[in-house]
């Protein structure tokens, strides 16, 4: 017998097959979703506190349509399409005059269209077209605490225009995901306390277009995948300032179109076509006056590329163009009195990298094409008024690099 949940919840599509008893019979089963998504979403809180003394933890997220459809031990065909022609904000604002507690933890996400699929001992076939048209996906995080103090903060920023997910367990996938993203991303954070006890981590990131797939249990994964965005601009900054900050790091992250397939075991086979049109901005600004570690970093790549298999065998035909407004990366620090301060600013327009095993008799096949049609620029700097035990800059900028390998699984 066959169990089939649906539901629809507010641009929620979720749809779960399962075997409810384990039998030689094969089930085709098929789920064929559209997703239309026109007017505004926002998701926003304030949060205004004196004196924590244990947690203050809030978690804001906007999403424009989502969909799940996923599988165990059956045979699935998916065909989903989303389409998002509105903006989407998630705000999240955290104001603290003595102090938010021995924890604070923020974690703030906005996203125009996510897709996921998961499956379990069968196989998957599917198309997914996932679509935003011009807009602003925001996702905006803020701490006002100049006067107050914390043990450990943790605040994360997140905005991406489209994502599509795959999880593969002892199963074969054959997919086509297509995806196309105009509206501009935007992941803007950071805040500041008079002090902090222990660490302070504030981490932003934006992605214009995103596909991710995790295999185990020796599955084969077949995908064809095409991203564009066509953006105007893709951003992440972060702004921190603190009076005394024993361990602090402050981190922007941004890409236009990014693919992470990773597999356990079987067959590793991808046909990619990226082409970034968009401003790739990553900023950090962090100062502390007093700081035991500080870090201020910085990533911003116009296409990223990764494939790779602990299996038999990868096979590559990756296609990236970086045009647009260019990808440009600052990095910045400063401090009066402390141990080690860091500035680090990586820029790149187009990055592919592909690896197999070799304790598998692992093959690796791969074509790969980059071209990069933009200015480049990583910057950084770190100023020490007073005195340190250690001040480091690093600011790495590449037009174009590729990195196939074969290597030894980590652990033998």
């Amino acid at each position: 017998m066959r169990r089939l949940a649906k539901t629809l919840i507010a641009g929620t599509s979720i749809a779960i097959l399962t075997s409810a008893v384990a039998t030689s019979q094969t089930y085709d089963s098929v789920i064929v979703s559209d997703q239309v998504q026109t007017g505004d979403i926002f998701a926003g809180q304030t949060l205004n506190v004196v004196e924590i003394t244990e947690t203050t933890t809030a978690v804001t997220t906007a999403t424009g349509a989502a969909f799940n459809g996923s599988g165990e031990d059956v045979t699935l065909d998916i065909r989903a399409n989303q389409n998002l022609q509105a903006n989407v904000t998630a705000d999240t604002r955290l104001d603290a005059a003595v102090s938010s507690g021995a924890t604070t933890a923020l974690t703030t996400a906005a996203t125009g269209v996510t897709s996921e699929s998961n499956i379990y001992g069968g196989t998957l076939t599917g198309v997914y077209n996932q679509r935003t048209g011009p807009g602003l996906i925001y996702g905006h995080s803020h701490v006002e605490a100049p006067d107050a103090e914390v043990g450990d903060v943790t605040a994360s920023t997140q905005a991406v225009g489209v994502s599509q997910g795959f999880g593969v367990s002892y199963s074969v996938v054959g997919a086509r995901v297509n995806q196309t993203n105009q509206a501009d991303v935007v992941a803007d954070g950071g805040g500041t306390y008079r002090y902090v006890e222990g660490s302070a981590t504030f981490v932003g990131a934006a992605t214009g277009t995103n596909v991710t797939s995790s295999g185990a249990g020796g599955s084969g994964e077949r995908y064809i995948i095409n991203q564009t965005n066509s953006a105007a601009l893709t951003q992440a900054s972060q702004f921190t300032a603190h009076g005394s900050a024993y361990l602090s790091t402050t981190s922007a992250t941004a890409s236009g179109d990014n693919i992470n397939l990773y597999n356990e075991g079987g067959l590793l086979d991808v046909t990619s076509n990226q082409h970034n049109q968009a401003y790739i901005r990553a900023q950090t600004g962090a100062s502390a006056y007093q700081f035991g570690s500080a870090s201020s970093i910085s990533y911003g790549v116009g296409n990223s590329f990764l494939a790779g298999n602990f299996g038999s065998e990868t096979i590559i035909d990756a296609v990236q163009l970086n045009d647009g407004g260019g990808v440009e990366v600052i990095a910045d620090f400063t401090g009066a009195e402390g141990y080690d301060a860091s500035a680090h600013a990586t820029a790149i327009g187009n990055a592919a990298t592909g690896y197999v095993c070799s304790d598998c008799d692992g093959r690796l096949i791969a074509t790969s094409q980059q071209v990069n049609n933009t200015d480049v620029t990583a910057a950084t700097s770190v100023h020490v008024t007073g005195y340190a035990r250690s001040a480091t800059g690093v600011a790495t900028a590449v037009g174009n690099t590729a990195t196939y390998y074969v290597s030894r699984p980590t652990g033998h």
